[in-house]
C-alpha cells in the first residue's frame, strides 16, 4: 500500500471536514502487549461488509471518568489518564483528553459543539471498522464507531495520500467508491459532540511502543482495542 500520510498533513485534512467545530488532538503509535482478559463478553453487529470485533465490558481495573457536568461517562484502563480540562470548553460543555501510560493523547471529548460539514469533494475510501453505540441513540438512531481512511489520488506527493481516523459519528455510511471528507461529530444535545482520534502510525513518542505502519495489523494491537473500548464505552452517566 502507499505511505500513510504525515502526521500534519493527515490532521489537517480530517479537521478540514468540521467547517464550525474545533479538533481533536492526535492518536497515537500503537502497543503490542496483549490486553487484560475482560469481565465478560457482548455481541455486536456492524454494517455489511464492514470489519468489526465484538465488544467487551471493561476488563477488570479499569477506571470510570465522568464529565463535570454529569452527562456522559466512559471506562478507560487504569494506567491512563484523563486531563480536564484539556482546553477551553464550549459554553457548558467538556473538553477531555484520554492520555497513553506515556502520555500520548489518544481521543478527545468535546461536547455542546455547533458542527457543520461541507461535501464539496468525495474521495475513495476504506473502512476498517464499523461498529454501532446504541447508547448514545437520539431519535431511535444510534451513532458508530469507525475507523477509515481516504485516499486523495490527485495529491502528487505519496505520503500526503492517506488520511486515517477513528471516532463516532452521526454521519451517514458511506456507499460505492467514494465518500465526503472524514466527519467524526455525532448528534448529542444540545447540538453535537465528538469522541475519537487521529491515527498517526508513524509516531515517534518518546517511550512509547514500536509503531504498526499498516492500518490493519494496527486493528489487533492492544492500543487499538483499548481506545476503541473505551470510546465505545460512552454512555450517558450513570448508565452501564
Amino acid at each position: 500500500m502507499r505511505r500513510v500520510a504525515s502526521f500534519a498533513t493527515a490532521f489537517s485534512a480530517f479537521c478540514a471536514a468540521a467547517v464550525l467545530a474545533g479538533c481533536a488532538s492526535p492518536a497515537a503509535a500503537p502497543a503490542t502487549s496483549s490486553p487484560p482478559a475482560a469481565t465478560a463478553t457482548a455481541t455486536t453487529s456492524a454494517s455489511p461488509g464492514t470489519a468489526t470485533s465484538p465488544a467487551v465490558t471493561a476488563p477488570a481495573g479499569w477506571k470510570t471518568f465522568t464529565t463535570a457536568d454529569g452527562s456522559l461517562a466512559f471506562d478507560y484502563p487504569e494506567s491512563w489518564t484523563i486531563k480536564d480540562p484539556a482546553g477551553q470548553p464550549a459554553e457548558g460543555g467538556a473538553f477531555v483528553e484520554l492520555v497513553s501510560d506515556y502520555g500520548k493523547t489518544m481521543a478527545t471529548l468535546r461536547t455542546n459543539m455547533v458542527t457543520g460539514a461541507e461535501c464539496t469533494e468525495k474521495f475513495p475510501f476504506m473502512m476498517y471498522d464499523s461498529e454501532p453505540v446504541p447508547a448514545l441513540a437520539q431519535d431511535g438512531v444510534a451513532p458508530r464507531f469507525v475507523y477509515e481512511g481516504r485516499t486523495d489520488p490527485d495529491t502528487s506527493d505519496p505520503a500526503a495520500s492517506l488520511t486515517l481516523a477513528y471516532g463516532l459519528t452521526s454521519a451517514p455510511e458511506p456507499t460505492g467508491d467514494t465518500a465526503c471528507p472524514i466527519f467524526h461529530f455525532f448528534t448529542w444535545p444540545p447540538s453535537g459532540a465528538m469522541f475519537g482520534g487521529v491515527y498517526d502510525p508513524f509516531d515517534t513518542t518518546p517511550g512509547g511502543p514500536m509503531h504498526v505502519d499498516t492500518p490493519e495489523v494496527y486493528m489487533d494491537t492492544t492500543e487499538y482495542k483499548y481506545v476503541k473500548q473505551a470510546i465505545t464505552s460512552l454512555r450517558p452517566a450513570g448508565k452501564q
